[in-house]
């Protein structure tokens, strides 16, 4: 059995379970959180669909955990979707992970076989790649939230892109809406936005770069990414999930929270953005 071990686990987030449930929790009542912990009243939907952001917790988490009280809206999920970028150029251009599971300081999360096989032979483009996977934090930061609220047992279907262009979103995202039908999901795009731009500067280009994602306007949401040379590391993962979830019936895309670390560390000169967006169907 493949088991995929952490990477930056003791570095975005502590190591020790006890320690590491803390944080989470902490993140959801910070003063840029949510301001209440987790469940949401539940939803009748059987896909919730969210952007959150990958940093370390202590940056990004407050801003991940308005996505993650979303997330726990959904009563007993069949599959978690994560989608994330690969920063590293390791590996196949779409990578999944097809067997075993992906260990966290919470648990081991079973991988899903059979929906990763799917995803290969509906889209075509896919790998089952390990080896991609080995040095990514963009996914592996997303599981501890995801495990906070519905524990180790929940199936995780992992996407790792390096290629993140428009068609590569569109293939995916046609591929997992086949896949996701009759199934309960959770669907996650990792993603950070603008990355070491000054506090103000940042905040203008990543409200330009969501007021496409709130539009759901893929054509110009990569527009306005090379227009403005918006250094989202993730937009493929974005444009993936609000491509499915578009076509899954969310038609309408709400902003929860807005952040950069300076807001979090009180550095404005060199600042990374955070959004944590949800797809909502009215």
């Amino acid at each position: 059995m493949q088991v995929r071990k952490p990477a930056v686990s003791g570095q975005f987030y502590p190591s020790d379970p006890a320690e590491l449930s803390r944080l989470i929790d902490e993140c959801y009542v910070h003063r840029l959180g949510p301001g209440r912990l987790p469940p949401a009243p539940p939803t009748e939907a059987d896909i919730v669909a969210v952007v959150s952001p990958h940093a370390g917790y202590i940056y990004s988490g407050p801003v991940a955990a308005h996505s993650y009280y979303h997330v726990s809206s959904l009563r007993r999920p069949d599959l978690a979707v994560v989608v994330a970028p690969n920063h590293y150029g390791v590996g196949s251009g779409v990578a999944t992970f097809d067997e075993g599971g992906w260990d966290t300081p919470l648990g081991r999360m079973p991988v899903d076989g059979h929906a990763a096989a799917e995803l290969v032979e509906l889209a075509g483009i896919v790998s089952v790649d390990p080896g991609a996977h080995r040095l990514e934090h963009s996914l592996e930061v997303q599981l501890p939230f995801l495990q906070r609220i519905y524990g180790d047992t929940l199936p995780l279907l992992p996407i790792s892109l390096l290629f993140q262009d428009i068609g590569t979103a569109e293939t995916i995202a046609s591929a997992l809406t086949k896949l996701l039908k009759g199934k309960r999901a959770v669907l996650v795009a990792s993603s950070d936005l603008t990355h070491y731009e000054a506090q103000a500067a940042a905040k203008e280009k990543d409200m330009a770069l969501l007021r496409e994602v709130l539009k759901m306007d893929v054509d110009g949401f990569y527009s306005t990414l090379e227009g403005l040379n918006v250094t989202a590391c993730g937009y493929g993962a974005i444009a993936t999930v609000m491509l499915t979830a578009k076509a899954m019936g969310l038609t309408r895309t709400e902003l929860l929270k807005y952040a950069t670390s300076g807001d979090t560390s009180g550095d404005n000169v060199q600042v990374v953005g955070y959004g944590a967006l949800r797809f909502v169907s009215n």
